[in-house]
């Protein structure tokens, strides 16, 4: 068996601060339960918790974040400009440090490429895009109020248009998107590492009732592997090469989550998962005033 501490690994971006690989995600968490998640998840040895304003439990893991007794600079927090804030983003960031509770983040994305007009989330902001959002968040660093940018939910054709854009003196961080195997994603993956991008791999257990734990490949692995399907899935993202954040608020599923040290796949393993026919998107545009997802990233 291999002695690797996949617990223990840090990928180094762009800026040369280094991100820790597995992290504690928190959309859908309700806030009661979130704080524990946080504190259960830092004290099993998390060190990267990641959250946003559009979340609406800022507040409850910065409570977490307080309460495990964890010490600030430990701790890697990532958290997002919400879409209705894109025209605002010295004020996104000063809500979401207030929420928190903290001084600084280490990440702070844009969540979405939408310019959400806030009184009608039916509508872009007709005089702003994410290009003119990105012109403010460069100017973030320089207050020490965020260490790193990056983006979120960005395909190769709006990656192009924001670094093709004389404006962007500030390569992206991170470009945090959807990544398992039923949405791997292998262009967009690539175009990153080509830019320096490094991935973050949300909804990475493939989110609730997923089709992925009913596909036999999956599961016929891990029981041979002797680990959940979940383990299986977090290790497949991290020897690809980004780091993950699985969301859970159950004590044990966090603690299990955790423990992937000692093991790992092998590349037929790994071929095999890349290889599962089924496609299916967690997260879709349809939501929103513009479309993001242009179907041209696999």
């Amino acid at each position: 068996m291999s002695n690797l501490e996949h617990t223990k690994w840090t990928f180094t971006l762009n800026t040369g601060a280094k991100i820790p690989a597995v992290g504690l995600g928190t959309w859908q968490s309700k806030p009661n339960e979130v704080k524990e998640a946080v504190k259960i998840a830092l004290a099993k040895g998390y060190r990267h918790i990641d959250t946003a304003l559009a979340y609406g439990n800022e507040a409850e893991v910065g409570e977490g974040i307080k309460e495990s007794g964890v010490p600030r600079e430990e701790i890697w927090v990532t958290t997002k400009l919400d879409n209705t804030w894109h025209h605002r983003v010295q004020e996104g960031i000063d809500s979401s440090l207030k929420s928190l509770g903290l001084d600084y983040v280490d990440l702070y994305l844009v969540h979405w490429p939408s310019s959400t007009d806030p009184n009608d989330k039916k509508k872009h902001l007709p005089d702003w895009d994410f290009i003119k959002t990105w012109q403010e968040m460069q100017k973030l660093p320089a207050t020490g109020k965020v260490k790193n940018i990056g983006v979120s939910n960005f395909g190769i054709k709006n990656l192009e248009k924001l670094l093709n854009d004389p404006s962007t003196k500030i390569v992206p961080a991170v470009n945090q998107i959807e990544l398992h195997p039923n949405n791997p994603s292998p262009k967009l993956v690539t175009y990153n590492k080509e830019k320096g991008i490094h991935c973050t791999g949300y909804s990475c257990l493939g989110s609730t009732n997923s089709p992925l734990y009913r596909d036999q490949t999956l599961l016929s692995l891990a029981e041979k592997k002797g680990k959940t399907a979940q383990q299986v899935l977090l290790l497949w993202g991290l020897q690809k090469g980004w780091s993950v954040i699985p969301k859970s608020v159950n004590k044990e599923r966090i603690e299990k989550n955790f423990e992937l040290d000692g093991w790992e796949l092998t590349a037929d393993e790994i071929k095999a998962l890349d290889n599962l026919p089924d496609r299916f998107k967690v997260c879709g545009d349809d939501w929103l005033p513009v479309k993001v997802f242009f179907g041209d990233d696999e």
